[in-house]
């Protein structure tokens, strides 16, 4: 194919308003087509004319007919916009059968969305969705990604951020570590396993500044990931930090109980989409999740 040569072109307002009063037989059908007046069809015919130095219609009064210069070039913009119109079509079905695609870290996806995805799907089961679970901060552009939900301040570069749900730490633990149904005591605390992850320091600041314990001399098991921390402490292994996002259901059904909580809503949970519009199935999974909260 030919490299386009841009500067030769006439305007395409004035390809498209031939190309419609070549297909429809006139100024007027044409500018009923194309929502514009009678004259603004017939000026944009005749500036077509003037770049081309061609005339492509004879007027007869109130009837127009293609000159044998006209009849080509309005075969073959037929042909051209027919094209255009068939592969913008099969795009906009392609994007409204693609499923919603959400990245989010694996934790969240399976405590906080999965247990509410049968709703939404009682309520849009024409809405494909298809989590991308995955611990690291994705370009959502390059990944062709609809939307993500990440867990921060809300503030990051190159997407718009909607707050969804606060991420508040709690400590938590299964119902069988608690002896009656006051909190625990300090002492209590101090003397009861933890579990925690490793390279994340923030969780024994937290201890530290949240609770008044010396993180140094609690009984700490770790567990390589998030999800595995977070399963080990609903077995009862011991006192863990979590967001309180996350153990909604556990705590509603009284398998886990709060040890120690703040009231801060940040850290929380956002949804970040790119610059710009999304496709439709986005936007009604997504006005649905911040409905939901």
């Amino acid at each position: 194919m030919p490299d386009l040569n841009w500067l030769h072109f006439p305007p395409l307002p004035a390809l498209r308003a031939f190309e419609a009063t070549a297909r429809l037989g006139g100024f007027s059908a044409a500018a009923r087509a194309l929502n514009v007046t009678h004259a603004a069809v017939a000026q944009q015919v005749r500036a077509l004319e003037a770049h081309l130095d061609l005339a492509l219609v004879r007027r007869d009064g109130r009837a127009i007919a293609l000159t044998e210069d006209g009849v080509r070039l309005a075969a073959s913009l037929s042909e051209g916009f027919g094209a255009i119109q068939a592969v913008l079509d099969e795009l906009r079905e392609g994007g409204a059968d693609r499923p919603v695609t959400v990245t989010l870290t694996p934790t969240f996806a399976s405590n906080w969305l999965m247990p509410r995805l049968g709703r939404f799907w009682s309520e849009h089961p024409e809405v494909a969705v298809s989590l991308r679970p995955d611990p690291r901060v994705l370009d959502l552009r390059r990944e062709r990604l609809d939307f993500g939900i990440r867990f921060g301040e809300g503030n990051w570069p190159g997407v718009e951020a909607t707050y969804l749900t606060s991420a508040r730490y709690i400590v938590v633990g299964a119902s069988k570590l608690f002896r009656g149904p006051d909190p625990l005591t300090r002492e209590e605390m101090e003397r009861l396993p933890w579990i925690l992850e490793p390279d994340w320091p923030e969780q024994r600041q937290w201890i530290a500044c949240c609770t008044g314990l010396d993180p140094d001399r609690l009984h700490i098991t770790e567990f390589a990931t998030e999800e595995l921390a977070l399963s080990a402490a609903r077995q009862g292994y011991g006192l863990h930090i979590t967001s309180a996002a996350l153990v909604e259901a556990d705590l509603r059904a009284g398998e886990m109980r709060i040890a120690v909580e703040t009231e801060d809503d940040n850290p929380g949970y956002y949804v970040v989409t790119p610059p710009g519009p999304l496709r439709r199935p986005a936007r009604i999974f997504m006005r649905w999740l911040l409905a939901t909260v």
